[in-house]
């Protein structure tokens, strides 16, 4: 038995004659793997730190990637010990404690709002006579038949799509005839042996991440959670440059079958580790911003980014999983969470609901601190929204070790007046390494990073460090001056560049320029505020205080900040296992007004003024001047 040791120090068994793909799949190390681990996708990339692998082809790979040391995992077999890194692209994070943690609050959370589990896809059982010579109806007939006495509907009519009327003859006949019809609406879904259980697949596709949900939706129980990059960032950062990719670059449907295959890949991953068939989950519900929801189904998403800013579609009709490509019932159904406009997606519509800050008559602030930085303010009575464009950098993308908030992620940084030492949380992945190993810096730590180093004396208010501090940490890189945050961890020295602090004033600064824009549209200042719900996929590691030094949240009381984790998710769960809340989630899209913050003629000055550290109006932060007092002029 051979020995693949992972760059964080864990070890994973490998049979004679096993690929590396497969060694790591035994052990719930999950890789991208689009084509099934016949070499032909390029994606479950890793790279060979030590030792030898036999390597039967390098499919896609560049010369520049085989030069770094980077193999497929799926066609490398290692000839003894070898040590491996995991590139973050390559990784699908599943897991099975992830869901359980989550699935009563998400269970409490429905019946919190009234609702029962309803889902979309009912079900009945039948009892069909078999096919006779006498009576030699076909195998639709019979069912229709069958549908009629059982009075499934009044009339009993349906709509049978193309995928469903495929797959019936073998279905009924496998089924012996006793099988469970599902349909939503008038739509036939599938027809079952009796006892198969109904899943359905809740997908966030943001612009960096995708996080999948694996429901079972006979109960509303949470089975499992994964979550990976969207590989459509090998194409752009931002939604902009993938619109322009899409359209003036002709790869519309290369980024439809990137994300497809990201989700697929999670999907399939979670089924395999239990044993289901994809085609048990017959329904399917996707949140995501108005370019991601346009790239997932493939259509044109060139007016988004083109005055007046329209989307070709808000509202989505109910269509099938053969139209989708994703991994399930072909014949299942697939509800996409409607948009506002061209900048506020569903993604947001999905969070305001899980806020259920339309339910309540208090004022509130919904902020998505994500690569695209959406804003909502309202209460019962009214909602108004906007977004802007912050960036992925929170997320790890375009800061030098950047990395989203998984394992081996710096979350959290106080760096020691005098000396400036710094003492680092690091994000544990809990498979028994004595000490978490540094890989990067993810959102929460890099926030923390620069309040600390405004706090003593590190950088000045423009973000520039000062000079002469007598500490080694602060030198002189590639890229200027920089400081270290973790020396000798896994990817060599962790640091911190004044070009990496520049770009993440300027998304601080896009954020808090759209809270005080949209307040001052609305009339409200910040007093009127009762509370501010933080979404977004750094939210549960972010320091509230250190996020208020930045400059990027509001001087509010503490108190009045409520963290909500990844709401877009959480709101696709909901509309998956309520029907009561899918009619609320299209009720809050109708509802929100949208303000378009690019030809808003006061956002550049408030975007300018919020630069600063904290900001250059000391007034908007009494609390951060009290603590800075007279050593930090601007």
């Amino acid at each position: 038995m051979k020995k693949i040791r992972l760059s964080t120090g864990r070890e994973v068994p490998a049979r004679a004659g096993q690929s590396i793909l497969d060694a790591l799949k035994e052990a719930e190390v999950f890789l991208t793997a689009s084509c099934g681990g016949k070499g032909t996708c390029g994606k479950c990339k890793v790279k060979l730190l030590e030792g030898k692998a036999g390597i039967e082809g390098y499919g896609k790979l560049t010369t520049e990637e085989r030069k770094a040391g980077l193999v497929l995992a799926c066609q490398s077999f290692p000839e003894g010990g070898i040590s491996i890194e995991i590139p973050e692209n390559s990784r699908i994070v599943v897991g099975e404690k992830i869901a359980v943690s989550r699935a009563q609050n998400l269970l409490e959370l429905v019946q919190a709002f009234g609702s029962g589990v309803s889902p979309l896809v009912e079900e009945a059982g039948l009892d069909i006579p078999h096919p006779a010579i006498e009576d030699n109806s076909s195998d639709l007939e019979r069912l229709k038949r069958a549908l009629r006495e059982a009075r499934v509907l009044d009339d009993g009519h349906f709509n049978f799509s193309h995928a469903f009327l495929s797959g019936m003859g073998h279905a009924l006949r496998e089924a012996g005839w006793e099988v469970v019809f599902r349909y939503a609406g008038r739509d036939a879904v599938s027809v079952k042996p009796k006892g198969r259980t109904q899943y359905g697949v809740a997908v966030d596709i943001g612009t960096t991440t995708v996080v999948v949900y694996l429901v079972d939706l006979s109960s509303g129980r949470l089975i499992d959670a994964g979550s990976t990059y969207n590989s459509q960032i090998r194409y752009g950062d931002d939604v902009i440059t993938r619109i322009i990719q899409a359209t003036e670059g002709g790869q519309l449907s290369t980024l439809r079958e990137t994300v497809r295959d990201d989700i697929n890949g999670l999907i399939g991953a979670m089924l395999q580790k239990r044993g289901i068939p994809f085609g048990d989950v017959e329904f399917a519900v996707i949140s995501g911003n108005t370019t991601m929801s346009h790239l997932f189904w493939g259509f044109n998403p060139a007016s988004i980014r083109e005055e007046p800013y329209v989307p070709g579609v808000s509202f989505y009709p109910l269509l099938r999983g053969a139209d989708s490509g994703l991994a399930m019932d072909q014949g299942g159904i697939v509800y996409t969470l409607p948009s506002v406009a061209s900048y506020v997606g569903g993604d947001i519509v999905a969070g305001v609901l899980a806020s259920g800050m339309n339910r309540k008559s208090e004022v509130a602030l919904f902020m998505d601190i994500g690569t695209n930085g959406e804003i909502a303010v309202g209460n019962n009575e009214w909602l108004m929204t906007a977004a802007c464009s912050a960036g992925p950098c929170f997320e790890g993308s375009g800061i030098r070790h950047g990395m989203r908030a998984t394992e081996g992620a710096i979350e959290s940084v106080k760096i020691r007046p005098g000396d400036f030492e710094p003492e680092i949380g690091i994000i544990s992945g809990n498979h028994g390494e004595k000490t978490p190993v540094a890989r990067g810096v993810c959102g929460s730590g890099m926030i923390d990073a620069i309040s600390e180093m405004l706090l003593k004396g590190v950088i000045d208010r423009k973000g520039k460090f000062h000079p002469g501090l007598g500490t080694p940490r602060l030198r002189r890189g590639e890229d200027g001056m920089e400081f270290v945050l973790a020396k000798n961890s896994a990817s060599g020295d962790i640091t911190l560049t004044e070009v990496d602090i520049e770009n993440i004033l300027r998304a601080k600064a896009a954020i808090y320029a759209g809270v005080s824009s949209l307040l001052k549209e609305v009339g409200l200042t910040l007093d009127a505020i009762e509370k501010v719900y933080i979404a977004g996929g750094f939210g549960n590691y972010l320091n509230v205080e250190k996020a208020i030094i930045l400059g990027m949240l509001p001087d509010m009381p503490r108190e009045k900040f409520v963290f909500l984790g990844n709401t877009s998710i959480t709101g696709a769960y909901l509309c998956l296992v309520s029907g009561d809340l899918r009619e609320e989630a299209g009720e809050i899209a109708s509802k929100m007004t949208y303000m378009e913050l690019s030809v808003s003629p006061g956002f550049m000055n408030e975007y300018m003024s919020a630069l600063f550290l904290p900001h250059t109006d000391a007034s908007q932060f009494p609390t951060v001047e009290k603590m800075l007092g007279a050593d930090q002029p601007l």
